[in-house]
């Protein structure tokens, strides 16, 4: 693969700055090296940055035609590849390639054709309510982005596609630990034939790429997805400037299932709703909120499901569980894994250290822990693993008030029999997506968070609209 010590700055694959460090990729199986990247400094996204300002004082003002065509041939060439992208996200970041075949690579198709129907649907000048004036939609300017590891391809698109669409330049700096696809993406964007500057990609950790970015002055929106923690700081970074700030940021998902749900069919809804992605979600459903009349018999069913789940090498095809970005996470997960133990709940499965038969790579044991209240650190922390906490409630009430104490606010889920409940238990719910009985929305839904999970929405209409700014003009 080339250009790994390289960024594309205004239309070209150029050198970094003077001084900068590289970073030794690990493919997260066998722990093994597979690729050295440059890491970028603040004089490398003031290029980056200065390349985009130029870029937009023409693309700003290009036209809905002209802007349907670049990201109609960002998918062609997209597409061209997608084996390519297929192999790539194994590599870099642990997900199966089974999994990356079916959902990581389609995902930057949808959301570029997401972008194109939310584009040409949009009415850029239209009057006022009351007919005294004329509201224009312009492009926001220069955006700065910062992307994360576990979705590389889903959080790259579903903010290029959508600011590309809007008619934004940018400035990108995806995630150190798996930046093999950003720097593919930018190739396949490079081989559309994007103008000049208007798509820039920089490598480089939260220091040398993430804070200069948020604290740029000549960048207009910064739109970000990654911890609440890292959203925090980023906030703050990018508050001397007053730009905007979209946060996509972490997660504590409750899963409701009610005694009146198909109680086999749920389980496994459950199961796979908390191990996605090897559990690496933002929105996993990590706590499962159980109605008590059923407990024993869904902890039993949900324990069985977990049993059967297989840990295996990600560069194999196939419906397992492959392991873990990097060292830095598998940590982070087994001293969740610990804190669950000594906060006294019970283990039924799985549980610290590598499953059987592995003695090397990031892979976690598939882990349920019962016998949950909320109060416990693996009810509260976001885990991004493979591990489920179950809990019980009495009362449709209780399971509500149970939900909704957490900071996050990004996804529910519900999985009961009663329309009525689901209907009326979905509006309760602080959350931004609500998903019920394993139903999940297409490229048109929004998606984002309550609370502490962000602000903002991406994807489809609105997340389109993140990108624009209202001219009010009256004559």
């Amino acid at each position: 693969m080339s250009n790994l010590e390289k960024f594309y700055i205004n239309g070209a694959w150029v050198e970094p700055e003077a001084g900068s460090s590289t970073y030794d990729v690990i493919h997260p199986g066998n722990e093994e090296v597979i690729a050295t990247i440059a890491m970028g400094s603040k004089a490398d996204v003031d290029k980056a940055v200065s390349a985009a300002k130029e870029a937009f004082k023409s693309f700003g003002f290009s036209t809905v035609e002209e802007r349907v065509d670049l990201l109609e041939r960002i998918l062609n060439a997209y597409e061209a590849r997608e084996e390519e992208f297929v192999r790539m996200m194994p590599h870099e970041m642990g997900t199966t390639m089974s999994f990356s075949r079916e959902v990581h690579q389609p995902v930057g198709v949808g959301h570029l054709e997401a972008a194109i129907e939310a584009l040409k649907a949009h009415e850029f000048e239209r009057p006022s309510l009351r007919g005294g004036s004329t509201l224009v939609d312009e492009p926001v300017g220069v955006v700065g982005m910062i992307t994360p590891w576990n979705w590389p391809v889903n959080q790259i698109m579903i903010k290029v596609a959508p600011a590309l669409a809007a008619g934004c330049t940018m400035a990108l700096k995806p995630s150190e630990y798996s930046p093999l696809t950003s720097i593919m993406l930018a190739d396949v964007i490079d081989e559309a034939g994007c103008p000049p500057g208007v798509f820039n990609l920089i490598n480089g950790d939260c220091l040398g790429g993430g804070e200069p970015i948020a604290k740029h002055e000549d960048i207009d929106m910064v739109s970000f997805t990654g911890s609440t923690r890292a959203g925090k700081a980023v906030t703050k970074a990018a508050a001397d400037t007053i730009k905007r700030v979209s946060l996509e940021l972490g997660g504590k998902s409750p899963n409701l299932l009610f005694a009146d749900a198909d109680l086999s069919s749920a389980a496994k809804v459950s199961v796979d709703a908390c191990f996605i992605n090897n559990g690496q979600s933002c929105d996993a459903a990590s706590r499962l909120l159980v109605e008590k009349s059923v407990y024993d018999e869904v902890v039993s069913l949900v324990t069985k499901e977990v049993e059967a789940c297989v840990v295996g090498d990600p560069m194999e095809d196939g419906d397992h569980i492959g392991p873990l970005v990097n060292k830095k996470q598998f940590d982070h997960v087994q001293r969740l894994i610990q804190a669950g133990i000594d906060d006294g709940a019970t283990l039924a499965a799985g549980g610290p250290g590598l499953p059987q038969g592995f003695n090397k790579g990031y892979y976690i044991r598939p882990t349920v822990f019962t016998d949950v209240n909320n109060n416990m650190v693996i009810a509260r922390e976001e885990v991004f693993g493979p591990v489920l906490a179950v809990l019980p409630f009495e009362t449709e009430d209780e399971a509500i008030e149970i939900a909704n104490d957490t900071p996050y606010g990004l996804a529910a889920y519900i999985q009961s029999g009663d329309t009525d409940r689901i209907n009326r238990v979905s509006r309760k719910l602080r959350a931004g997506v609500v998903n019920v009985n394993g139903e999940a929305g297409d490229y048109d839904v929004p998606f984002g968070g309550y609370k502490q999970s962000g602000n903002g929405r991406e994807a489809g209409p609105l997340g389109f609209h993140e990108y624009l700014e209202t001219k009010a003009i009256t004559q």
